[in-house]
Protein backbone atom coordinates (compact mmCIF):
# COMPACT_ATOMS: atom_id res chain seq x y z
CA UNK A 1 0.00 0.00 0.00
CA UNK A 2 2.72 2.72 1.09
CA UNK A 3 4.26 1.28 -2.63
CA UNK A 4 1.20 2.56 -4.58
CA UNK A 5 1.20 6.12 -2.64
CA UNK A 6 5.36 6.61 -3.06
CA UNK A 7 4.56 5.80 -6.87
CA UNK A 8 1.51 8.20 -6.90
CA UNK A 9 3.13 10.65 -5.40
CA UNK A 10 6.64 10.37 -7.45
CA UNK A 11 4.03 10.69 -10.37
CA UNK A 12 2.38 14.10 -8.89
CA UNK A 13 6.17 15.70 -8.34
CA UNK A 14 7.32 14.53 -11.64
CA UNK A 15 4.52 16.35 -13.16
CA UNK A 16 4.92 19.15 -11.03
CA UNK A 17 8.38 19.23 -12.50
CA UNK A 18 7.65 18.76 -16.12
CA UNK A 19 5.43 22.06 -15.73
CA UNK A 20 7.48 24.17 -13.99
CA UNK A 21 10.19 23.54 -16.38
CA UNK A 22 8.16 24.28 -19.18
CA UNK A 23 7.18 27.27 -18.08
CA UNK A 24 10.67 28.09 -16.94
CA UNK A 25 11.92 27.35 -20.68
CA UNK A 26 9.19 30.11 -21.94
CA UNK A 27 10.30 32.54 -19.47
CA UNK A 28 13.67 32.41 -20.49
CA UNK A 29 12.60 32.89 -24.41
CA UNK A 30 10.65 36.02 -23.45
CA UNK A 31 13.92 37.46 -21.61
CA UNK A 32 16.04 36.56 -24.16
CA UNK A 33 13.83 38.15 -27.08
CA UNK A 34 13.57 41.24 -25.27
CA UNK A 35 17.45 41.51 -24.21
CA UNK A 36 18.47 40.78 -27.56
CA UNK A 37 15.36 41.91 -29.50
CA UNK A 38 13.68 45.00 -28.35
CA UNK A 39 10.74 46.03 -29.68
CA UNK A 40 11.11 49.46 -31.58
CA UNK A 41 9.33 52.00 -29.60
CA UNK A 42 7.03 54.24 -31.11
CA UNK A 43 8.31 57.34 -32.58
CA UNK A 44 7.23 61.07 -30.78
CA UNK A 45 5.67 62.06 -33.95
CA UNK A 46 3.17 58.66 -34.10
CA UNK A 47 2.50 59.15 -30.07
CA UNK A 48 1.62 63.53 -30.76
CA UNK A 49 -0.72 62.46 -34.05
CA UNK A 50 -2.60 59.65 -31.98
CA UNK A 51 -3.06 62.59 -29.41
CA UNK A 52 -4.45 64.95 -32.01
CA UNK A 53 -6.76 63.36 -34.31
CA UNK A 54 -7.30 64.69 -37.38
CA UNK A 55 -11.01 66.01 -37.58
CA UNK A 56 -11.51 66.21 -41.73
CA UNK A 57 -12.43 64.34 -44.49
CA UNK A 58 -10.95 61.18 -44.92
CA UNK A 59 -8.65 61.05 -48.17
CA UNK A 60 -9.75 57.55 -49.87
CA UNK A 61 -12.43 55.82 -50.66
CA UNK A 62 -15.67 55.31 -48.23
CA UNK A 63 -14.15 52.79 -46.06
CA UNK A 64 -17.77 52.09 -44.63
CA UNK A 65 -20.68 52.95 -46.62
CA UNK A 66 -24.78 51.56 -47.07
CA UNK A 67 -23.24 48.10 -49.12
CA UNK A 68 -21.66 47.17 -45.40
CA UNK A 69 -25.00 48.57 -43.63
CA UNK A 70 -27.02 46.14 -46.25
CA UNK A 71 -24.88 43.17 -45.82
CA UNK A 72 -25.23 43.92 -42.02
CA UNK A 73 -28.77 43.12 -42.02
CA UNK A 74 -28.46 40.40 -44.68
CA UNK A 75 -26.13 38.58 -41.44
CA UNK A 76 -27.99 39.96 -38.50
CA UNK A 77 -31.25 38.46 -40.32
CA UNK A 78 -29.29 35.15 -41.24
CA UNK A 79 -31.32 35.43 -44.87
CA UNK A 80 -28.22 33.04 -45.90
CA UNK A 81 -28.28 30.78 -42.92
CA UNK A 82 -30.01 27.64 -45.02
CA UNK A 83 -26.39 27.67 -46.70
CA UNK A 84 -24.16 27.37 -43.58
CA UNK A 85 -24.26 24.91 -40.82
CA UNK A 86 -24.22 26.93 -37.57
CA UNK A 87 -22.96 25.40 -33.83
CA UNK A 88 -24.88 26.21 -30.73
CA UNK A 89 -22.39 27.87 -28.25
CA UNK A 90 -24.36 29.12 -25.31
CA UNK A 91 -27.45 30.21 -23.90
CA UNK A 92 -27.07 32.12 -20.16
CA UNK A 93 -29.81 34.18 -18.62
CA UNK A 94 -30.19 35.45 -15.27
CA UNK A 95 -32.55 38.70 -13.58
CA UNK A 96 -30.69 41.26 -15.44
CA UNK A 97 -29.48 40.09 -19.09
CA UNK A 98 -29.38 37.17 -21.12
CA UNK A 99 -27.24 35.81 -23.85
CA UNK A 100 -27.16 33.46 -26.51
CA UNK A 101 -24.50 32.97 -29.48
CA UNK A 102 -23.63 30.66 -31.97
CA UNK A 103 -21.17 29.92 -34.73
CA UNK A 104 -19.99 28.27 -38.21
CA UNK A 105 -17.63 27.84 -40.06
CA UNK A 106 -17.84 29.97 -43.71
CA UNK A 107 -18.29 27.72 -46.91
CA UNK A 108 -15.35 30.02 -48.14
CA UNK A 109 -12.81 29.12 -45.52
CA UNK A 110 -12.64 32.78 -43.67
CA UNK A 111 -12.61 33.60 -40.03
CA UNK A 112 -15.20 32.00 -37.63
CA UNK A 113 -18.09 33.78 -37.67
CA UNK A 114 -20.02 34.52 -34.69
CA UNK A 115 -23.99 35.75 -34.22
CA UNK A 116 -24.78 36.85 -30.56
CA UNK A 117 -27.98 37.79 -29.27
CA UNK A 118 -27.84 39.96 -25.46
CA UNK A 119 -30.88 41.02 -23.78
CA UNK A 120 -30.20 44.24 -21.59
CA UNK A 121 -33.92 43.80 -18.77
CA UNK A 122 -34.90 47.99 -17.42
CA UNK A 123 -33.27 49.61 -20.10
CA UNK A 124 -33.18 52.16 -22.98
CA UNK A 125 -31.62 51.75 -26.80
CA UNK A 126 -30.41 55.04 -26.54
CA UNK A 127 -28.33 54.60 -23.36
CA UNK A 128 -27.76 50.92 -24.74
CA UNK A 129 -26.27 52.71 -27.71
CA UNK A 130 -23.81 55.33 -25.57
CA UNK A 131 -22.75 52.66 -23.61
CA UNK A 132 -21.59 50.60 -26.10
CA UNK A 133 -20.07 53.58 -28.28
CA UNK A 134 -18.19 55.09 -25.13
CA UNK A 135 -14.87 53.92 -25.54
CA UNK A 136 -13.01 55.75 -22.92
CA UNK A 137 -15.43 54.17 -20.52
CA UNK A 138 -14.25 50.48 -21.65
CA UNK A 139 -11.02 51.29 -21.20
CA UNK A 140 -12.16 51.43 -17.43
CA UNK A 141 -13.93 47.81 -17.38
CA UNK A 142 -12.52 45.98 -19.99
CA UNK A 143 -9.28 45.02 -18.77
CA UNK A 144 -8.18 42.95 -22.47
CA UNK A 145 -8.03 47.10 -23.61
CA UNK A 146 -5.11 48.32 -23.16
CA UNK A 147 -5.33 51.64 -25.01
CA UNK A 148 -7.63 53.27 -26.84
CA UNK A 149 -7.70 56.21 -29.35
CA UNK A 150 -8.86 58.12 -31.77
CA UNK A 151 -7.56 58.71 -34.99
CA UNK A 152 -9.45 60.52 -37.29
CA UNK A 153 -13.39 61.44 -38.18
CA UNK A 154 -14.64 62.69 -41.11
CA UNK A 155 -17.83 65.04 -40.77
CA UNK A 156 -19.44 64.66 -44.06
CA UNK A 157 -19.67 60.79 -43.47
CA UNK A 158 -20.22 60.30 -40.29
CA UNK A 159 -17.47 57.23 -40.67
CA UNK A 160 -14.58 57.34 -37.39
CA UNK A 161 -11.33 55.75 -37.13
CA UNK A 162 -9.37 54.31 -34.02
CA UNK A 163 -7.11 51.85 -32.90
CA UNK A 164 -6.91 49.82 -30.13
CA UNK A 165 -3.99 47.67 -28.52
CA UNK A 166 -5.58 44.08 -26.89
CA UNK A 167 -3.94 41.83 -23.98
CA UNK A 168 -4.07 38.51 -25.05
CA UNK A 169 -2.22 36.23 -22.36
CA UNK A 170 1.35 34.68 -23.28
CA UNK A 171 0.62 35.85 -26.36
CA UNK A 172 1.60 39.43 -28.65
CA UNK A 173 -0.88 42.07 -28.30
CA UNK A 174 -2.85 42.51 -31.11
CA UNK A 175 -3.83 45.89 -32.84
CA UNK A 176 -6.94 47.16 -34.11
CA UNK A 177 -6.96 49.99 -36.71
CA UNK A 178 -10.54 49.96 -37.45
CA UNK A 179 -13.40 52.31 -39.27
CA UNK A 180 -17.26 52.56 -37.77
CA UNK A 181 -19.73 54.25 -38.79
CA UNK A 182 -23.69 54.44 -37.81
CA UNK A 183 -26.90 54.79 -38.50
CA UNK A 184 -30.48 55.39 -36.68
CA UNK A 185 -33.65 53.57 -37.67
CA UNK A 186 -37.41 54.01 -37.49
CA UNK A 187 -36.88 52.32 -34.09
CA UNK A 188 -33.43 50.47 -34.24
CA UNK A 189 -29.87 51.96 -34.15
CA UNK A 190 -27.05 49.78 -36.59
CA UNK A 191 -23.14 50.13 -35.97
CA UNK A 192 -20.50 48.41 -38.50
CA UNK A 193 -16.92 48.08 -38.16
CA UNK A 194 -14.24 46.90 -40.18
CA UNK A 195 -10.50 46.95 -40.48
CA UNK A 196 -8.76 49.72 -42.54
CA UNK A 197 -4.95 51.37 -42.52
CA UNK A 198 -3.95 54.63 -41.63
CA UNK A 199 -0.85 56.50 -42.13
CA UNK A 200 -0.66 58.14 -38.39
CA UNK A 201 -0.21 54.48 -37.16
CA UNK A 202 2.17 51.91 -38.97
CA UNK A 203 2.89 48.61 -38.74
CA UNK A 204 5.07 48.03 -35.28
CA UNK A 205 6.60 44.69 -34.35
CA UNK A 206 5.65 44.58 -30.80
CA UNK A 207 1.92 44.34 -31.89
CA UNK A 208 0.22 41.54 -34.49
CA UNK A 209 -2.24 44.05 -36.41
CA UNK A 210 -5.46 41.98 -36.93
CA UNK A 211 -5.99 41.69 -40.51
CA UNK A 212 -9.42 40.84 -40.89
CA UNK A 213 -12.36 42.32 -39.08
CA UNK A 214 -15.99 42.55 -39.49
CA UNK A 215 -18.46 43.62 -37.26
CA UNK A 216 -21.77 45.23 -36.83
CA UNK A 217 -24.79 45.12 -34.37
CA UNK A 218 -28.11 46.14 -33.99
CA UNK A 219 -30.22 47.31 -31.25
CA UNK A 220 -33.86 47.58 -30.51
CA UNK A 221 -36.36 47.82 -27.47
CA UNK A 222 -38.32 44.58 -26.89
CA UNK A 223 -42.06 44.57 -27.30
CA UNK A 224 -43.98 44.30 -24.66
CA UNK A 225 -41.03 44.65 -22.47
CA UNK A 226 -38.67 47.41 -20.48
CA UNK A 227 -36.06 45.60 -22.14
CA UNK A 228 -32.94 46.39 -24.68
CA UNK A 229 -31.76 43.72 -27.32
CA UNK A 230 -28.62 44.19 -29.01
CA UNK A 231 -27.78 41.66 -31.96
CA UNK A 232 -24.57 41.23 -32.74
CA UNK A 233 -22.38 39.54 -35.96
CA UNK A 234 -18.85 38.99 -35.68
CA UNK A 235 -16.05 37.59 -37.16
CA UNK A 236 -12.17 38.67 -37.48
CA UNK A 237 -8.66 36.62 -37.96
CA UNK A 238 -6.64 37.59 -34.78
CA UNK A 239 -3.97 35.05 -35.23
CA UNK A 240 -5.09 32.85 -32.55
CA UNK A 241 -5.42 28.58 -33.16
CA UNK A 242 -9.15 27.99 -33.98
CA UNK A 243 -9.64 25.66 -31.30
CA UNK A 244 -8.03 27.24 -28.28
CA UNK A 245 -10.42 30.27 -29.66
CA UNK A 246 -13.13 28.65 -29.66
CA UNK A 247 -12.33 27.04 -25.98
CA UNK A 248 -11.78 30.53 -24.78
CA UNK A 249 -14.53 32.13 -26.04
CA UNK A 250 -17.04 29.24 -24.60
CA UNK A 251 -16.04 28.90 -21.14
CA UNK A 252 -15.13 32.99 -20.86
CA UNK A 253 -18.02 35.13 -22.84
CA UNK A 254 -20.69 34.17 -19.92
CA UNK A 255 -18.51 35.78 -16.76
CA UNK A 256 -17.42 38.26 -19.72
CA UNK A 257 -21.07 39.06 -20.58
CA UNK A 258 -22.08 39.53 -16.83
CA UNK A 259 -18.97 41.57 -16.16
CA UNK A 260 -20.35 44.38 -19.01
CA UNK A 261 -23.40 44.26 -17.40
CA UNK A 262 -22.03 45.24 -14.37
CA UNK A 263 -20.40 48.38 -15.85
CA UNK A 264 -23.50 48.99 -17.46
CA UNK A 265 -25.33 49.32 -14.49
CA UNK A 266 -22.94 51.44 -13.48
CA UNK A 267 -23.13 53.61 -16.60
CA UNK A 268 -26.20 54.48 -15.94
CA UNK A 269 -25.79 55.45 -12.53
CA UNK A 270 -23.00 57.63 -12.69
CA UNK A 271 -22.90 60.43 -15.49
CA UNK A 272 -20.06 58.60 -17.74
CA UNK A 273 -22.16 60.04 -21.10
CA UNK A 274 -19.98 60.59 -24.19
CA UNK A 275 -19.03 64.82 -24.61
CA UNK A 276 -20.84 66.28 -27.18
CA UNK A 277 -17.64 68.46 -27.80
CA UNK A 278 -15.92 65.18 -28.94
CA UNK A 279 -17.03 65.06 -32.15
CA UNK A 280 -17.58 60.99 -33.23
CA UNK A 281 -19.04 58.70 -35.10
CA UNK A 282 -21.78 58.74 -32.27
CA UNK A 283 -22.68 62.87 -32.79
CA UNK A 284 -22.72 61.89 -36.48
CA UNK A 285 -24.93 59.39 -36.90
CA UNK A 286 -26.88 58.68 -40.00
CA UNK A 287 -29.88 57.67 -41.07
CA UNK A 288 -31.11 54.45 -42.09
CA UNK A 289 -32.00 54.76 -46.28
CA UNK A 290 -35.26 54.25 -46.84
CA UNK A 291 -34.32 51.04 -49.16
CA UNK A 292 -33.25 48.87 -46.72
CA UNK A 293 -35.86 49.80 -43.91
CA UNK A 294 -38.35 47.58 -45.21
CA UNK A 295 -35.44 44.93 -44.71
CA UNK A 296 -35.16 45.25 -40.87
CA UNK A 297 -37.68 42.38 -39.80
CA UNK A 298 -35.91 39.93 -37.70
CA UNK A 299 -36.73 36.36 -38.61
CA UNK A 300 -35.82 35.06 -35.09
CA UNK A 301 -38.10 37.03 -33.03
CA UNK A 302 -37.41 38.88 -30.19
CA UNK A 303 -36.84 36.54 -27.09
CA UNK A 304 -33.99 36.89 -26.00
CA UNK A 305 -32.21 34.95 -28.67
CA UNK A 306 -33.69 31.78 -27.57
CA UNK A 307 -34.62 30.58 -31.17
CA UNK A 308 -31.05 30.70 -31.64
CA UNK A 309 -31.00 27.04 -29.84
CA UNK A 310 -32.85 25.57 -33.23
CA UNK A 311 -33.57 21.70 -32.69
CA UNK A 312 -30.34 21.05 -34.73
CA UNK A 313 -28.01 23.02 -33.12
CA UNK A 314 -29.68 21.52 -29.51
CA UNK A 315 -29.00 18.26 -31.13
CA UNK A 316 -25.25 19.24 -32.27
CA UNK A 317 -25.23 20.13 -28.02
CA UNK A 318 -26.19 16.86 -26.74
CA UNK A 319 -23.13 15.11 -29.32
CA UNK A 320 -20.82 17.50 -27.52
CA UNK A 321 -21.34 16.70 -24.38
CA UNK A 322 -19.82 13.22 -25.00
CA UNK A 323 -16.15 12.95 -24.57
CA UNK A 324 -14.06 14.02 -27.64
CA UNK A 325 -10.87 12.04 -28.87
CA UNK A 326 -9.24 15.11 -29.91
CA UNK A 327 -9.34 16.45 -26.69
CA UNK A 328 -6.16 15.56 -24.30
CA UNK A 329 -6.66 17.60 -21.90
CA UNK A 330 -10.09 18.50 -19.59
CA UNK A 331 -9.03 22.21 -20.46
CA UNK A 332 -7.46 24.95 -20.12
CA UNK A 333 -6.88 27.33 -17.56
CA UNK A 334 -4.55 30.69 -17.32
CA UNK A 335 -3.06 31.52 -13.52
CA UNK A 336 -1.16 34.22 -13.25
CA UNK A 337 -0.37 34.41 -17.05
CA UNK A 338 0.88 30.99 -17.26
CA UNK A 339 -1.09 28.45 -19.02
CA UNK A 340 -1.52 25.13 -18.13
CA UNK A 341 -3.21 22.23 -19.07
CA UNK A 342 -5.19 19.69 -16.81
CA UNK A 343 -5.69 16.67 -17.50
CA UNK A 344 -7.81 15.08 -13.44
CA UNK A 345 -6.58 12.83 -12.35
CA UNK A 346 -2.86 12.77 -14.48
CA UNK A 347 -0.22 15.44 -13.17
CA UNK A 348 2.19 14.31 -15.51
CA UNK A 349 0.02 13.71 -18.19
CA UNK A 350 -1.00 17.43 -17.75
CA UNK A 351 2.91 18.82 -17.72
CA UNK A 352 3.69 16.99 -21.24
CA UNK A 353 0.48 18.55 -23.15
CA UNK A 354 1.31 21.45 -21.28
CA UNK A 355 5.30 21.36 -22.63
CA UNK A 356 4.19 20.30 -26.03
CA UNK A 357 2.02 23.73 -26.14
CA UNK A 358 4.70 25.89 -24.73
CA UNK A 359 7.37 24.52 -27.25
CA UNK A 360 4.66 24.67 -30.31
CA UNK A 361 4.07 28.41 -29.41
CA UNK A 362 8.00 28.83 -29.52
CA UNK A 363 8.29 27.11 -32.72
CA UNK A 364 5.24 29.16 -34.23
CA UNK A 365 5.46 32.89 -32.12
CA UNK A 366 5.94 34.82 -35.45
CA UNK A 367 4.43 32.60 -37.99
CA UNK A 368 2.67 35.28 -40.41
CA UNK A 369 -1.56 35.06 -39.57
CA UNK A 370 -3.44 32.59 -41.58
CA UNK A 371 -6.92 32.78 -42.71
CA UNK A 372 -8.37 29.81 -40.90
CA UNK A 373 -8.45 31.31 -37.40
CA UNK A 374 -10.08 33.38 -35.05
CA UNK A 375 -10.36 34.96 -31.73
CA UNK A 376 -11.73 35.81 -28.76
CA UNK A 377 -15.24 37.62 -29.56
CA UNK A 378 -15.31 41.41 -28.80
CA UNK A 379 -19.05 41.97 -27.73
Amino acid sequence: MNSVIFRRDVSVYDGAWATAISLLLFCLFRIFKLRFFPPPSPSPSIADSVSHPQIQSIRRPRVVSDEDLKWLIQNLEESKEAAETWEHVIHKTNHRISYSAKRCKPNDGGPMKYLSVTVFEDCSSEMLKDFYMDNDYRKQWDKTVVDHHQLQVDSNTGIEIGRTIKKFPLLTSREYVLAWKLWEGKDNFYCFTKECDHDIVPRQRKYVRVSHFRSGWRIRRVPGRNACEIKMFHQENAGLNVEMAKLAFSKGIWSYVCKMDNAFRNYVAIPHRPHESVLSALALIAKVPSELESQTVDVMGTNGGEKILTHEAKQKKKLMRKPSKKLIAKGLVLVGGAAICLSRGHSALGAKVALAYLLTKLNKRETPLKQQTTQNTII
